[in-house]
């Protein structure tokens, strides 16, 4: 596996600069795949993205409808995606969740291992890891046609 970048942050003071070079990397991506366990820290990191890119909703976890949508002054559309509750992963089709991969528009996802059959094959992987002293390493990757590419 190739590793594009890797991003340290060590407490949430850094977390602004953290989320404006997850930007600078994944910018020309729409589907991000965020990837970290419980309480990593990527619905954290979502909403420093989003305030990036002028986002003045409240930005949660779409835990329980699955996805939230957000607007910024400029009227650019995003998604935010967390399929933790999935137990099916055909569920998602109910939602129409092909609609939103392929619309053009930036989707943030949250436990997609749920639904791997459905996520695109193109998208940018964003893994938190966490180490003992609570520091985060953000590991970025850009998959292009099911490739992990460096």
């Amino acid at each position: 596996m190739t590793i594009l970048k890797i991003i340290r942050c060590e407490n949430l003071a850094q977390l602004d600069q953290v989320a404006e070079k997850v930007i600078q990397f994944c910018k020309r991506d729409k589907v991000w795949v965020f990837k970290g366990q419980m309480g990593a820290g990527k619905t954290t990191l979502i909403k420093s993205i989003s305030k990036k890119y002028g986002i003045d909703d409240v930005v949660s976890s779409p835990t329980f409808s699955i996805v939230n949508e957000y607007r910024n002054a400029q009227d650019e559309i995003f998604y935010h995606f967390d399929f933790y509750r999935i137990e099916k992963p055909e569920e998602v089709l109910e939602i129409g969740i092909e609609e939103y991969f392929y619309s053009g528009r930036v989707c943030w996802i949250e436990w997609a291992e749920k639904i791997p059959d459905y996520i695109p094959l193109d998208f940018v992987h964003i893994k938190i890891e966490i180490e003992e002293n609570g520091a985060r390493n953000i590991v970025l990757q850009r998959v292009i046609n099911g490739e992990i590419h460096g």
